[in-house]
């Protein structure tokens, strides 16, 4: 799969950490997967998780260039994921202002119809962001809020974010045993 992971300077960085880390990981990639980084982004995770670890072979780019290949609709790619995606970032994208790579890009994913995932972690949300929230689901986004889930009874911190990491990888159509799923039994292996 060919794929976007965008990381803006919202909080929840551990989210997009674990999604390159199993994205990273899974037995049926290599996935060639593209790193955007928002200006804020190593920033807030450097608050967060310490050092962003992006696995070797990924390829980063930043978010002030338009040379990259995943801001042009001829450029061939599956799916991006905005995670954490901020408000400011979801706004734009929903009003069509392409001031960066990262919403270009989302806005060239949206024109193609091609799979695009925002991720807001964001909470609560006022009146403007609900609005926007609409307008990017009514443009054929998919929105995966950063809420866990907690009837398979986390222990741990990571397996909250699990929960949400799954759901990325669900809609990504990437197979996964992060978590259990609802009345499904896990073995015990």
């Amino acid at each position: 799969m060919k794929l976007v992971v965008a990381i803006t300077g919202a909080s929840g960085s551990l989210y997009a950490q674990r999604l390159l880390q199993i994205l990273n990981e899974d037995p049926k990639g290599p996935h060639e997967v593209h790193v955007a980084l928002s200006s804020h982004a190593r920033e807030v995770a450097q608050a967060e998780v310490g050092k962003l670890v992006i696995p070797e072979g990924f390829q980063v780019h930043g978010d002030s260039s338009m040379q990259v290949p995943f801001v042009s609709g001829s450029a061939r790619f599956d799916a991006m994921v905005i995670v954490p995606c901020s408000m400011g970032t979801l706004g734009r994208i929903a009003h069509g202002y392409s001031d960066s790579a990262i919403a270009r890009a989302a806005d060239v994913f949206l024109k193609e119809k091609r799979k695009l995932i925002l991720v807001p972690r964001e909470t609560p949300w006022n009146l403007i962001q609900a609005r926007n929230i609409v307008t990017v689901l009514e443009a054929g986004a998919e929105v995966i809020p950063a809420i866990p889930a907690f009837y398979h009874r986390p222990e741990t911190i990571l397996d909250l974010v699990d929960t949400v990491v799954a759901r990325i990888l669900d809609h990504l159509g990437v197979d996964h045993v992060l978590t259990k799923r609802w009345m499904e039994e896990r073995s015990k292996d």
